[in-house]
């Protein structure tokens, strides 16, 4: 609705634990809003929100995506609402931030059965993280047993008295606080406080004893959502649709609209959310589209983005033509003619355009930051099963990537292996089974190999004549060398230290290069050494049959043989890991990091879940992310970030070289 004043636009992110019930709330709403026909379920493959092929097979949400429709108020006034749909499965938290950082506010749905989970932490402490407005649907009430009261207290007890009631259940049906009676009189009073705290005028009438109107009501709790201090706690049914228009009610009244948050570019300058002010739009997500091809996800921020136009992409500094405008509903894609603040839209074949890419009217220099996504928690080593497939392979598993940004795919320099990382194997092998649905590459996973290095923890001195007489011309080139480890701030690893002319100043960068290549295979299990000063200090030379390559060979295996004298040691990744539980696995998770060789930095507690800190080496944790999920019943989480290498225990270092030399063996 592109004539919709930007005052009755609430954009808002649906978020919460897996099965909570928010793609079926968006079913439920959409069929309200007359958007679909009919009413949607995930359970029978029918919802509007869960429809790609990967979604109905597996059941759960995996990518966030808008929807928007119109809902008219008791008031007559008409409200555009842009939902953004999340999954609740932690693999899937970077398409949660990705919506959560375009939109206004949060709705965050809660299991009327299971309470506060992981997910709804999780949702709740990226709301914290970017200060974004929020209010809680207790979903699930048609439910046997369902508790409204004691999911909030529940709420209340993690969260605060913040999160207060605006409807409750009764009779079969939600009943406004604010319009209740008796017994909901304490809920009331303590909203009508919750108004007054958020104006000085407001509350200086209510300590006076004098009633608030209300309208005064109304403008004090929306001020005080939007400050953060107040939580409007909803109950509901998506499945029976009990208390869904009041739902929307409380979000048209309380929720803000583009026009209340102020946003700022990265160089903190404020956007307007006015139609008429400069255009400046985020792409926040990139779908590769079966039909249409690249399709950018697009928020408007300021001014109005029109079709068949020209923009500026600002981050790239590339000016992009606009054809067609795309309002996604789900399958159903619609040409919009424009978009103004609050909107979401779809623009097809960008050229130079992708994701965090902001784009503005040309001569534009406000940029928005862009969204940084959490690190890798789990990787897979990808092989394909036919020779020849490699370049399909990499080319599959790179338009995936594309597509959701904690996929990484990358080669590794180290170990050679072509390695698929994100935060989950749920995610791994959904990726995995798209890519060979579209890319028709049958493919083998393993664990990847960990990129060890080498050094040395003392002196040693390496020495090798490199002669070789086969008739004509032989190969002559004598090195000898000291190694030791290189001090601290120091990065010269090189000293040329020869003197009398004992190697000939032109062999002197061939003998370089042969130290170059030989720090890259160590004398322990063949990995890249670090850390290590290399001195030349005397050689000899033939007139005849010294040459570079005589001096290079010599260099590498004199390396070689210092190394293996300096008392060489094997390096491994060690990651700092955060890992989120509830209390009653504590004691299990802590014994099982102890057992991959872990160390324990700290314990906390956040939101109700322990929190241990760690640190722990990488090659204990390549499958840690379903090993935690099994050990918790899903609710543990984890996040991990490289933190340094260190020295690996002399016991899992020697099973690590025995495989090296075994595996030189069978090479040669």
């Amino acid at each position: 609705m592109t004539d919709m004043p930007v005052t009755n636009v609430r954009n808002f992110a649906v978020l919460g634990h897996t099965a909570s019930g928010k793609t079926s709330l968006v079913d439920a709403l959409l069929f309200k809003f007359g958007v679909n026909d009919r009413k949607g379920t995930p359970e029978n493959g029918t919802s509007m929100a869960d429809w790609t092929d990967e979604e109905k097979d597996r059941k759960i949400s995996i990518r966030a995506k808008p929807f928007d429709g119109v809902f008219k108020s008791a008031s007559g006034s008409s409200y555009e609402l842009v939902m953004l749909d999340t999954p609740g499965y932690a693999d899937f938290a970077g398409q949660m931030l990705s919506a959560c950082s375009v939109a206004d506010a949060a709705l965050i749905v809660v299991d009327a059965m299971a309470g506060v989970q992981v997910g709804t932490n999780r949702a709740w402490r990226q709301c914290e993280k970017l200060r974004l407005p929020r209010a809680i649907a207790i979903n699930g009430l048609d439910k046997e047993n369902a508790d409204f009261g004691a999911i909030l207290a529940g709420l209340q007890s993690i969260w605060g008295a913040r999160c207060l009631p605006v409807t409750v259940p009764a009779g079969g049906r939600a009943v406004s606080v604010l319009a209740g009676g008796d017994a909901v009189q304490e809920h009331r009073n303590r909203l009508v406080e919750a108004a007054a705290e958020s104006d000085d005028a407001l509350l200086e009438k209510f300590l006076g004893g004098e009633a608030l109107t209300p309208d005064e009501v109304a403008r004090g709790l929306r001020a005080s959502v939007l400050a953060g201090q107040l939580v409007p706690v909803f109950a509901i049914s998506a499945k029976t649709e009990l208390g869904l228009d009041e739902l929307c009610e409380g979000v048209a009244a309380y929720l803000p609209s583009p026009a209340d948050r102020e946003r700022a570019d990265a160089d903190g300058r404020p956007l307007p959310a006015s139609p008429d002010a400069p255009l400046c739009a985020f792409v926040w997500r990139s779908i590769v589209d079966p039909f249409v091809g690249q399709l950018a996800l697009v928020r408007v921020f300021s001014g109005t983005l029109r079709a068949e136009s020209e923009l500026l992409n600002v981050t790239r500094g590339a000016k992009e033509r606009i054809g067609t405008i795309l309002r996604l509903n789900g399958r159903k894609q619609e040409q919009a003619a424009a978009c103004r603040p609050g909107g979401i839209v779809a623009i097809p074949k960008l050229k130079q355009t992708g994701l965090n890419d902001t784009l503005g009217a040309p001569g534009s220099s406000f940029r928005l930051p862009a969204i940084v996504f959490p690190n890798p928690v789990m990787a897979f080593a990808v092989t394909p099963r036919t020779s020849g497939d490699e370049d399909k392979l990499a080319g599959g598993l790179s338009r995936i990537a594309e597509e959701d940004p904690t996929l990484r795919v990358e080669r590794n320099a180290e170990t050679h292996e072509l390695v698929l990382s994100g935060l989950g194997d749920v995610q791994l092998n959904a990726a995995i089974e798209s890519m060979r649905k579209n890319s028709k590459v049958e493919v083998n996973l393993s664990t990847p190999k960990v990129a060890y290095k080498e050094t040395i923890t003392g002196r040693g001195e390496g020495h090798y004549k490199h002669k070789k007489q086969t008739g004509g011309r032989g190969q002559y080139g004598e090195v000898y060398l000291r190694v030791a480890p290189l001090p601290s701030g120091e990065t010269e690893w090189f000293d040329d230290a020869v003197v009398g002319g004992t190697i000939p100043n032109n062999f002197m960068p061939a003998v370089q290069k042969g130290l170059v290549e030989g720090l890259q295979r160590g004398s322990l299990a063949g990995h890249p050494v670090v850390n290590v000063k290399v001195s030349v200090y005397d050689g000899s030379y033939h007139d005849v049959d010294s040459s570079e390559i005589a001096f290079k060979i010599a260099a590498a295996r004199a390396l070689r043989d210092g190394l293996s004298k300096a008392r060489p040691v094997l390096l491994e990744p060690v990651m700092k890991v955060t890992v989120m539980v509830p209390e009653h696995n504590m004691g299990d998770v802590t014994g099982d990091l102890n057992h991959r060789r872990g160390r324990i930095l700290g314990m906390g507690s956040e939101d109700g879940m322990q929190v241990i800190t760690a640190e722990v080496p990488q090659a204990e944790l390549f499958q840690y992310s379903s090993q935690m999920r099994s050990m918790t019943g899903g609710r543990g989480s984890f996040e991990m970030e490289f933190s340094r290498m260190d020295v690996v225990p002399a016991n899992v270092a020697q099973k690590v070289v025995a495989e090296a030399q075994k595996n030189r063996q069978e090479e040669e």
